[in-house]
């Protein structure tokens, strides 16, 4: 697969020649009404297969999956106050928004289907939120929620309320060509950024200046919002030295501060925003002005073949422990990740998002976690040399009807140009 490159904002190279979903050639940039219309139709068939009459989403992600609406960043209080809500109706043709951002809905979605806000977590709301429910369901409908905020559990009616998370994750896990085109371009809008944050990278720069370069420079090439702070963390050689935590394994990540870099230090480096609604997550190791010696060079290799060896199994059809096996054989039997963390995570909607590979839910989750076309992998092994630091980074790939492709860019400096 070649690198897209950006031209006055459009990916002009086709990243994913010959690659497919379900049948479905994935394009270099979306369908975005096409994408939306596909994740409606996904939520209806769950929504049928589990006899539910529908859906009231409150978070953010769920909100922006059902709807397609763009809503601006905020800070918690505000977005608690003023949250967009969605409501999905079993057989409807569209989905209800309500929200104090109308600018942001979809241009498809329909007049009818477009309202002002709700405000869910007052009590003083109560009663119009209300009063919506009754319009759309029947009393006792037994509807998905994901989130109940006090009010809502002081003032609604009793419905059948149960667990949104079953519909959701299963129309979520399978992301349709349009999403995967998504990910990818967000992802290289990320990659673009880093680049410019690369180049400055020196003794003295401080972590928020590599920030403050990274999310100017995102926005210039179009991002629409943040999605994860960008995390510069130097690496202690050993896990004794590094910040004490709970679990006694390494701690990561650690927030973002003025702290000058010096000459030598490792560090890992994570990021993502995210483009119509869809995020991306950058992971790399850098060491601040210095090449590699002979033991660093000798982990990145290290990650490369775990990395290769989860690739080397990665088809549908395969299980999540399947990757695991293949990526600690790799590792001659040491299981490369963080114990608190996993060998693979999915990302979409959501920075991290089924599936999740290698993870507390232990083995007989992952062997019943099959590969399907349409998943999306975030591989992000840890490579760590107690005494000598260690290295992590992050690929990205989606799982295609004959194997898969992959989302992010192959540079890996100062470690490699290319894997």
């Amino acid at each position: 697969m070649g690198e897209a490159v950006i031209s006055a904002g459009r990916v002009i190279e086709d990243w994913a020649a010959g690659a497919t979903i379900d049948g479905q050639t994935i394009p270099a940039l979306p369908d975005l009404a096409r994408m939306r219309a596909q994740r409606f139709a996904r939520l209806q068939d769950q929504l049928d297969a589990r006899g539910l009459d529908g859906l009231v989403l409150l978070g953010s992600s769920a909100v922006a999956y059902a709807t397609g609406a763009a809503m601006p960043a905020q800070d918690g209080d505000h977005a608690a106050l003023f949250r967009a809500v969605a409501i999905v109706v079993t057989g409807g043709s569209a989905p209800h928004l309500y929200t104090p951002y109308p600018d942001g809905a979809p241009a498809e979605l329909a007049g009818d289907h477009l309202h002002g806000p709700l405000f869910p977590d007052l009590d003083e709301g109560m009663e119009r939120f209300a009063a919506e429910l009754a319009e759309l369901f029947a009393a006792g409908a037994r509807i998905g929620i994901d989130h109940q905020t006090h009010a809502m559990r002081r003032g609604l009616p009793e419905f059948d309320w149960v667990d949104a998370a079953e519909v959701l994750g299963a129309a979520k896990i399978i992301k349709t060509p349009d999403e995967v085109a998504c990910i990818r371009h967000a992802q290289l809008l990320n990659e673009l950024a880093m680049v410019e944050a690369r180049n400055v990278l020196r003794p003295g720069v401080r972590q928020i200046d590599l920030s403050a370069v990274f999310l100017r420079r995102v926005f210039e090439v179009g991002a629409s919002a943040g999605g994860i702070d960008p995390i510069w963390q130097v690496m202690s050689p050993t896990r004794g030295q590094g910040p004490w935590t709970l679990h006694g394994d390494l701690a990561y990540p650690t927030v973002t501060t003025d702290r000058f870099l010096r000459s030598g230090d490792v560090i890992w480096v994570d990021a993502g925003i995210t483009w119509e609604g869809y995020a991306s997550d950058y992971g790399r190791t850098w060491i601040v002005g210095a090449d590699p010696n002979d033991r660093q060079v000798k982990q990145f290799r290290r990650w490369r073949a775990v990395v290769d060896a989860a690739l080397d199994v990665l088809q549908p059809g395969a299980s999540a422990l399947q990757l695991c096996t293949a990526a600690t054989q790799a590792n001659d039997g040491i299981k490369p990740w963080i114990s608190h963390f996993y060998l693979a995570h999915g990302v979409g909607t959501e920075s991290a998002e089924m599936p999740l590979i290698g993870t507390d839910f232990g083995e007989k989750f992952d062997e019943q976690l099959i590969m399907q076309p349409g998943m999306v992998v975030v591989l992000e092994p840890v490579i760590w040399d107690d005494g000598a630091v260690g290295y992590r980074a992050e690929d990205i790939v989606a799982v295609t009807d004959t194997g898969w492709v992959k989302l992010s860019g192959s540079t890996y400096d100062p470690y490699s140009l290319t894997a």
